[in-house]
């Protein structure tokens, strides 16, 4: 079975399943999923009907399947195998025989393998070689929660390590390893052993009730998750991309090298010149911008604010809610312990003074109050605070702070050196146009990290309603 590749994506909303008649099975209601950013497969209709009766069959199928799903032991309608060890010394990225490690099932691998991360050189009699439709899931984990990571093997000759379970079987392997991480997810950790270290045995998945459909609906099934998460992932390598685009403009825009010659900017009109010539200047630079920037201490730009609120926590923020690598923030709806809170306005720029290489830095866009363990700083009417918010993001001060911050297990940063660190910047005109392109793939982040949100949710809806849950 092969899933089409999707490489562009359409900002649409979702549909939702409205009650319309259905002729062709009765008791149940029909929609069409149409190409939307929710649609299971682009650039076709996708059917659903709705069933009133999900313990006999999903919620939604396809309205063309009409058969009855079949509930059997799985020993029934598959043989097992055990994986032979692949040590990690004899596993590389480099090899003659392709390979997966239980490990790296649950940290690699989703319910498709395609390819693998490692090759190994060990004899391949040695080895227990894959079958194209093999479903394996991990024998041993740290939790039973998370011992269901099921995968399907897609290709003949893959090397099976040990501690992972084997099962073959005529049906869709693509379908089964998606029902079983999901629909199955809670009996498989039932049947699970063990505390510290779990054991999932392939007698107690021999035992393991499945409930399932003809082939042909198990793969049409399987082709629409499968191109869904095709979409998951196209949508996932962008938001990539743009970080990293990001990253090389930063790297750039802020001083390394001047610029004379001109050019364009990736993906985008902005201009920008480009120099060979090391000064106090950025590599890239607009083209109608010139000379020197400027260097001043961060205390001469901005100040710590010290303006305590006793009454209010108003869009309070502790270092437990400012998100990593600078992610922003998640509003925090504990109470806070003390009532002397610092207050911040719209525009100043909260930095989490507890492990500062967490990089948790916030620019508020709204009034609110802080915890004492994050600092605040308020930018002079004179600098623009997005581009000096811009300046902070940025590995280098972060490893500016923690070459001074005090303390091991929790370090925290030495808020006078943070005001002696040296903010080079231009005029007041170009500090807005560098934050302003800066705030624009900003924007194009959140935007495509919205649509990844909506489309996990999307397909976990789908999985809840297209399997037998309870059998």
């Amino acid at each position: 079975m092969t899933t089409k590749k999707h490489d562009t994506t359409h900002s649409t909303t979702c549909d939702t399943v409205r009650g319309t008649t259905c002729d062709t099975v009765r008791g149940t209601t029909c929609d069409t999923v149409r190409d939307t950013t929710c649609g299971t497969v682009r650039g076709r209709d996708a059917k659903f009907c709705v069933s009133t009766n999900p313990i006999a069959e999903p919620e939604l199928r396809f309205p063309e399947f009409h058969d009855e799903w079949q509930v059997k032991h799985l020993g029934e309608i598959a043989v097992f195998y055990k994986g032979k060890g692949i040590s990690k010394s004899e596993a590389s990225l480099q090899g003659k025989t392709p390979c997966v490690r239980y490990g790296e099932l649950y940290t690699y691998y989703n319910e498709i393998i395609t390819e693998t991360k490692s090759f190994t050189n060990i004899q391949t009699d040695n080895l227990f070689l894959s079958k194209k439709n093999d479903i394996i899931i991990p024998s041993s984990g740290e939790t039973k929660e998370d011992i269901s990571t099921a995968s399907c093997v897609m290709k003949n000759g893959i090397a099976l390590g040990g501690d992972i379970n084997i099962i073959r079987t005529n049906n869709d392997g693509i379908f089964f390893a998606y029902y079983l991480n999901n629909a199955k997810k809670y009996d498989i950790a039932k049947i699970a052993q063990g505390i510290s270290i779990i054991h999932l045995y392939n007698e107690q998945l021999k035992n393991l009730y499945v409930c399932f459909p003809t082939l042909p609906e198990q793969r049409k099934i399987a082709l629409c998750l499968s191109s869904l998460d095709d979409l998951i992932k196209s949508v996932g390598d962008k938001i990539e991309l743009l970080k990293q685009h990001k990253k090389g403009l930063m790297q750039k825009l802020f001083p390394k090298k001047d610029g004379t010659i001109c050019g364009r900017g990736h993906g985008r009109d902005a201009k920008f010149c480009v120099s060979t010539n090391p000064t106090i200047v950025p590599e890239l630079r607009f083209p109608e911008f010139s000379g020197d920037w400027q260097v001043k201490r961060l205390g001469d730009v901005a100040e710590i604010v010290s303006e305590k609120e006793n009454n209010s926590i108003e869009n309070y923020v502790s270092t437990e809610n400012l998100l990593p690598n600078y992610g922003g923030v998640v509003y925090d709806a504990k109470i806070p312990s003390t009532n002397s809170l610092t207050k911040y306005k719209f525009g100043d720029i909260l930095l989490s003074n507890i492990r500062p290489y967490l990089k948790k830095i916030w620019q508020a866009n709204v009034n609110g109050t802080a915890s004492n363990d994050v600092v605040v700083f308020r930018v002079s009417n004179t600098f623009d605070d997005s581009f000096i918010c811009f300046v902070l993001k940025n590995d280098r001060f972060i490893d500016y702070v923690m070459a001074s911050a005090k303390g091991v297990k929790m370090p925290r940063g030495d808020k006078n050196m943070m005001l002696n660190y040296a903010v080079s910047f231009p005029s007041l005109a170009e500090q807005r146009k560098i934050a302003t392109c800066l705030s624009s793939i900003d924007t194009a982040i959140e935007d495509t990290e919205k649509k990844l949100q909506m489309l996990e949710q999307h397909k976990k809806g789908l999985m809840q309603r297209m399997f037998v849950r309870r059998v």
